[in-house]
């Protein structure tokens, strides 16, 4: 049986920034388990650029975003295993690993960093009727076989789905020679970032079609076409509505779900919103000792985001094998109203916490000249304007210690918006 300080499962931004921040805050024995063959994540085959302007104040590739968090990894000493996958992980903070070089193995950890990042929702989670041909795939199999394989894998493209990865995705084809005809979203409005509707759909003229979804799958051994359709509120096909469109390529960009099978092993509390683990202010999940960040907690707009979230848990998770003494937890729960659809964290430690917690979340629909509102115990004590809000952009609110002082017996903060 191995022996670690802190263990961190994924090697992508998170667990990097995560381990940085551990090894900054005085933990000396940090292990990184990665399944693939190299660090960085996702972002290793995301080349297009615009991250790191948060960070580093500069427009970045994914690769040299990640490698800027690899060198620093790497001259602070910190080990790490490619090609393992943790195949469980005990609540007592056991891991049983597998990779190559060493078959079976275990390691008992005193605290462990969930930064398994996310995954995309396959097409049997769509019922989208029809053969399953090939030509089929999720937008980032398509961006993986294109960026690393040196694969182009298809002409004539029809995508489903507007989320980032979708957006990009019709870009990187058009700049390579396909033919993206339509990107279809089932929503009223994008999944994605506003930037990346303007630089990769509008900037190639490539249509956009809200409110629309693919009905109709045609071929047997390659596809040949699909069919889309406009759909109620209910987002059920409108008869009359249907549009063919030949093609030999679709891809689906249908939303992301963190990657918690080792999290619901553990019996972890997830949230029914965000399908990762309820977390405190110091990103602890219900398990002591265990924490949670990036992508495998919530879906990320930036990775900027990113990377500040892994740095907490990293810096939690080094205080916290300090065994730093504390007074009683004073646990105030935070819950989301009214277009809010949830935060992270779900609950905060007011007596214990920093002199400032970001609270992020997500809002339900596309609202105009609204206000973000933060009550405490029902009593309004934050309001801030804005002109417009969606659900592919994350906001925040940022919560001051010094802020509880004239509530001593608070039990819970509302975070929600409101009309102006």
């Amino acid at each position: 049986m191995k022996q670690c300080d802190i263990v961190i499962i994924g090697g992508g931004p998170a667990g990097l920034a995560a381990a940085i921040a551990a090894k900054k805050a005085g933990a000396d024995d940090i292990l990184i388990l990665e399944r693939d063959s190299m660090l960085g994540g996702i972002l290793n085959q995301c080349i297009h650029n615009g991250f790191g302007l948060h960070t580093f104040k500069e427009e970045l590739t994914g690769p040299e975003y990640a490698a800027r968090f690899i060198d620093e990894a790497n001259a602070l000493g910190i080990p790490y295993k490619l090609g393992t996958m943790v195949l469980s992980v005990s609540r007592d903070k056991e891991l049983l690993c597998i990779n190559p070089e060493e078959g079976l193995f275990r390691i008992a950890a005193k605290a462990i960093i969930l930064a398994m990042g996310c995954r995309e929702r396959p097409r049997g989670a769509l019922n989208i009727p029809g053969f399953r041909p090939a030509g089929i795939y999720s937008a980032g199999t398509a961006q993986r076989l294109m960026n690393i394989e040196g694969y182009c894998v298809g002409r004539e493209v029809v995508i489903l789905g507007s989320g980032d990865i979708g957006l990009i995705m019709a870009r990187r084809m058009t700049l390579e020679g396909a033919k993206v005809k339509v990107v279809a979203e089932i929503m009223p409005y994008s999944g994605g970032l506003k930037r990346n509707i303007v630089q990769c759909l509008d900037d190639y003229g490539i249509p956009l079609k809200l409110g629309h979804t693919v009905v109709g799958i045609e071929g047997k051994e390659r596809l040949t076409g699909v069919t889309i359709a406009a759909v109620d509120e209910q987002r059920r096909p409108i008869p009359g509505t249907e549009e063919h469109y030949d093609c030999d390529t679709l891809l689906l960009s249908v939303g992301l779900i963190p990657e918690n099978e080792l999290t619901r092993g553990m019996g972890i509390s997830l949230s029914r919103v965000t399908s990762g683990p309820q977390v405190d202010d110091r990103l602890q999940t219900d398990i002591e000792g265990v924490f949670a960040c990036g992508n495998v907690l919530h879906v990320h707009d930036l990775v900027d985001h990113v990377s500040e979230e892994a740095a907490l848990a990293g810096e939690s998770a080094a205080v916290y094998l300090q065994k730093q003494k504390t007074s009683v937890p004073h646990k105030v729960t935070i819950n989301a109203e009214n277009g809010v659809r949830y935060t992270v964290p779900q609950s905060l430690d007011i007596d214990n916490m920093k002199d400032a917690v970001t609270v992020r979340f997500r809002v339900a629909d596309i609202y105009r000249d609204r206000a973000i509102v933060v009550c405490y115990d029902g009593t309004e004590v934050m309001r801030r304007k804005k002109k417009i809000m969606a659900p592919g952009e994350m906001e925040q609110v940022i919560l001051k210690k010094s802020s509880f002082s004239d509530f001593p017996a608070l039990k819970e903060i509302t975070v929600r918006t409101e009309a102006e």
